[in-house]
């Protein structure tokens, strides 16, 4: 099956960390727009059911799906539908979800075996888990072991997030984790959000993330001086080579 994806079969991104706020937005942001860059098709859908970020990026269009959990578990009528529309549209699927319907969406996943229904009908699947630095890189790390020991081959994008501290066990880093050994059949490979001078290219972004502005939006707008037009230019570029390099 070929569609407007570059070429590709139709790609489904979902963004999962049992952990609140350690990016999970941003991820699937930066993804929705790497691929919006490349002139593909995309559509993206926010389950956050309190913290609707992804949905507040109005240049993004994502459809919000805030009553996705109802009483602690699934509502089959919400995500039933919302599983239709990944499996008929083109282009590529971006899917945020939030740290509180982390395990009640993967355990329905899991349990109506989507993610196989998804790639028989000629969707690839990518998941996107970030690891944070810092005093949640502990937390973070074991959301990925949980979510690893059920998913395929070569389906994990990890997110190295390191604004709140360096990805790092001493002098390692993540690719001499044991963790990321035992796991290497998961994982596609990793991006990193590098930690950088809070004084410049950190208080850009933030700014940015605020406004809830996509990087296009930031570059062209009059509330950015150039030199931090600049600096968002080289973050961007940073991490769009990083997933250039991935073959997503």
């Amino acid at each position: 099956m070929v569609n407007e994806t570059n070429g590709h079969r139709p790609v489904v991104h979902v963004v999962l960390q049992a952990i609140g706020g350690v990016g999970k937005s941003y991820v699937a942001a930066i993804v929705a727009q790497y691929y919006r860059t490349r002139q593909c098709s995309v559509r993206c859908f926010d389950t956050d059911p309190g913290n609707a970020t992804l949905a507040q990026y109005r240049a993004l269009g994502a459809e919000h799906i805030g009553d996705l959990i109802q009483g602690g578990v699934i509502n089959p009528k919400r995500f039933d539908p919302l599983i239709e529309k990944l499996l008929n549209g083109d282009g590529v699927s971006v899917v945020d979800t939030g740290a509180s319907t982390f395990l009640p969406f993967w355990n329905y996943m899991l349990e109506n075996e989507v993610l196989p229904l998804l790639q028989n009908e000629g969707r690839q699947v990518n998941v996107h888990c970030v690891v944070a630095g810092g005093q949640a890189m502990k937390d973070t790390l074991n959301g990925l072991d949980r979510l690893a020991q059920t998913t395929g081959d070569k389906s994990i994008i990890v997110w190295l997030n390191e604004f709140f501290g360096e990805v790092r066990e001493g002098s390692r880093p993540f690719e001499q984790f044991k963790l990321a050994q035992d796991l290497a059949l998961k994982l596609i490979g990793s991006v990193l959000i590098r930690k950088r001078n809070p004084d410049t290219f950190e208080d850009d972004v933030q700014h940015m993330l605020r406004g809830r502005l996509t990087f296009e939006e930031a570059i062209a707008s009059e509330d950015f001086s150039l030199v931090s037009k600049q600096r968002l230019q080289i973050v961007r570029r940073e991490l769009f080579e990083q997933l250039d390099g991935l073959d997503i």
